[in-house]
């Protein structure tokens, strides 16, 4: 069985970078030979969740600009897998949760930045799905719930986002976490190591900071599914802890 995983997919220009973090990524995709890989991007947001059915080989999608021209010349041509889309898809319909098709999607950097460190060779199938922002914690939740079990077939799902995201409190060249980012982080780990779901879904009123952490939510539900979709009756585990920029958060979980 596979867990399912909360990842930071960091800025484009880790794209570029060796770092500690790029290196946990390396060694995070050494640890698991999924036969595919089924994704929440936090750069596809669609009101209905909308489930890319593309076969591939799949187009790298730059949505960003003013990066060094090196950046758009790297590309992640994984392909997707329309069989297991389809079955995504009567998953959720099974649930009455409704969804649609898209034919053409290809990867974002939500996606590509990350799965390049992970699964350099590009050889696994890859189904993106998109995210909705403005529905509730719990929806998302559920949204994630809809696919629990997939990872018993070996399939890998993956939550891309980030726990802290506010571009209006970004500490550039600031190596040291400001501490109100420490805190919500704080909060949100020993929320999620407890399972206390009741909790987790009010985290806007409950969770420190928690507006300054996330004035806006498509980084964070990420989080919710990717945790909802998980079986596995062990404990979640922090797998990654890091702040670049003073309030950037490179936190990471295995549910």
């Amino acid at each position: 069985m596979i867990p399912s995983l909360f990842i930071n997919h960091g800025s484009p220009l880790m794209a570029l970078q060796e770092s500690d973090y790029t290196r946990f990524l390396q060694d995070t995709g050494k640890r698991f030979a999924p036969k595919a890989i089924v994704l929440f991007s936090a750069h596809w947001e669609e009101r209905v969740t909308t489930i890319s059915f593309a076969e591939g080989p799949l187009t790298t999608i730059y949505d960003f600009g003013g990066f060094p021209d090196e950046l758009y010349r790297l590309t992640y041509p994984a392909h997707g897998d329309p069989v297991l889309a389809g079955r995504i898809e009567q998953l959720y319909r099974e649930r009455g949760l409704e969804t649609r098709r898209d034919n053409k999607r290809g990867l974002d950097h939500g996606a590509w930045i990350m799965l390049r460190y992970m699964y350099p060779a590009a050889n696994i199938p890859v189904v993106t799905i998109s995210v909705n922002p403005f529905q509730t914690a719990a929806e998302q939740y559920h949204i994630g719930e809809a696919l629990a079990g997939l990872g018993e077939e070996d399939i890998l799902i993956i939550g891309s986002g980030t726990t802290v995201h506010n571009f209006h409190y970004l500490k550039f060249g600031q190596t040291h976490p400001e501490p109100w980012a420490e805190q919500f982080d704080d909060w949100l780990i020993d929320t999620i190591r407890q399972r206390d779901l009741a909790s987790l879904f009010q985290y806007t009123e409950l969770a420190p900071y928690a507006s300054r952490a996330v004035p806006r939510a498509e980084h964070f539900v990420p989080l919710l599914q990717a945790m909802g979709s998980s079986s596995s009756m062990e404990e979640p585990l922090l797998l990654y802890r890091g702040y670049e920029f003073g309030t950037f958060s490179y936190t990471c979980f295995e549910f």
